[in-house]
């Protein structure tokens, strides 16, 4: 006898039937949907920015504290050049100098809705942002996309407006520990994964970025790290250093110029030397110095890069002190330790190959082909991209799985996070 108060209760039933085994269906053929889980316990959500206080296009920025033993506040110089700077204070709570266990998570627009299955995380280099590097070129001006004209957008937009969905990390220190800056990549990625319900992310790393995310997938990490959490599908290098660089002592004189202050210099990068003559006053900036010294040591990123390439390009001999800069020595005007005793302090060149990418990430190397960077002294011993060799961007050492090599020879180092042709292949690499 059927219920009188709900006259349509077969037809209902047999509706729910039709609709469960059609569920079962769709389930056995496209697998379950994607659900949003919880990060790892030791990552705190601090602090969430969405539409009306972020900038250059991106949708969210949030804040996170890994509250793992070992992450420390790293060094700064004293003048502020290292300091996060712009929308960044915002994001660190107001704080100039975070801990280096704090970044930022930057949400592209279409980060949940977009139909690439894996989403993609950008990773940048040094002495930048996630904003200027991804999202605004043309942020800190001209020039600082290393053309006399930067534009307003960059890959991320490239990237979301083709249906990924696009993240990136902005890191404590411009110029930190990449050891424990992989650590972050892999609290990045805990997160995204959470959001997302997926199990894998692809990996952009751009310059000084390469060292931390195959740092990451190669669990080179520090004793109290993680190790690999097998959530990478694919690893792609923009001018990456994968077989390190030298620039710095290979031209030291020049590039000292723009980093000493009492040459004018204002240049938030390391210098080779100890002791500088500049107007004829000789002064010590240990602050400034590529290896540890008078108790700093505030560019342990950019020491961990390096590796000698002398012995394939030789060295600069037009340079002013050239020999004791490489070399180590006094020289005439300048005075410091050299590069092999800079190595010797921590390069991560040679463990990263060695400890090697796994061979289940596939892995794409690009370099830049065009050294004519604007406002800097160009790498010209061999060919680059103005500060990375060729041949070292596209270094496959410890890497067994290689996707695809590839050269833009129209784009410079400070270009490869916007350039089209480059936005063209990382998206041909990323389908």
């Amino acid at each position: 006898m059927a219920d009188r108060r709900s006259p349509g209760r077969p037809w209902r039933l047999r509706a729910a039937r039709v609709i469960a085994v059609v569920g079962v269906v769709a389930t056995a053929l496209l697998g379950p949907p994607a659900a949003a889980a919880t990060p790892p316990p030791y990552l705190t959500l601090e602090a969430s920015y969405g539409a009306g206080t972020v900038t250059n296009g991106w949708e969210r920025v949030e804040r996170y504290l890994d509250t793992t033993g070992g992450f420390r506040t790293e060094g700064y110089p004293a003048d502020g050049r290292g300091d996060q700077d712009g929308k960044r204070v915002t994001y660190f709570g107001g704080v100039s100098r975070p801990y280096s266990g704090r970044f930022l998570l930057y949400s592209a627009p279409g980060w949940n809705t977009g139909g690439r299955t894996t989403p993609v995380l950008l990773v940048h280099g040094a002495n930048d942002t996630a904003d200027r590097a991804w999202a605004n070129p043309g942020e800190s001006g001209g020039y600082g996309c290393g053309a006399a004209s930067c534009p307003s957008t960059g890959l991320m937009q490239y990237l979301a407006g083709r249906g990924h969905r696009v993240f990136a990390v902005g890191f404590a220190h411009k110029q930190g520990d990449n050891l424990m800056q992989a650590q972050v990549v892999g609290d990045a990625i805990a997160v995204i994964k959470a959001k997302l319900g997926v199990d894998k992310v692809d990996l952009v790393g751009w310059s000084k970025g390469q060292m931390s995310t195959r740092a990451y997938v190669s669990s080179l990490k520090p004793s109290w790290g993680r190790p690999y959490a097998g959530d990478v599908r694919r690893l792609i290098t923009l001018g990456g250093p994968n077989g390190g660089y030298d620039y710095p002592y290979a031209h030291g004189w020049a590039h000292d110029f723009s980093i000493w202050p009492e040459c004018g210099g204002k240049i938030n990068a390391p210098s080779p030397h100890s002791h500088m003559t500049c107007y004829g006053l000789y002064t010590a900036h240990p602050e400034f110095s590529m290896t540890p010294a008078g108790g700093q040591d505030n560019y342990p990123g950019q020491r961990q890069m390096l590796a000698r390439w002398d012995g394939v390009y030789g060295v600069d001999g037009a340079a002013q002190d050239w020999y004791t800069t490489y070399y180590g020595g006094q020289g005439f005007s300048t005075a410091g330790s050299g590069i092999q005793a800079a190595i010797d302090a921590g390069s991560l060149i040679g463990p990263l190959h060695g400890a090697g990418v796994p061979a289940s990430v596939t892995t794409y190397l690009l370099a830049g082909g065009s050294a004519d960077v604007l406002g800097i002294f160009n790498e010209n011993r061999g060919p680059s991209d103005g500060v990375v060799f060729v041949s070292s961007a596209l270094d496959t050492t410890g890497i067994p799985t290689v996707g695809g090599k590839a050269t833009v020879t129209g784009a410079n180092h400070l270009e490869l996070g916007w350039h089209s042709a480059v936005a063209a292949q990382v998206a041909t690499w990323l389908s």
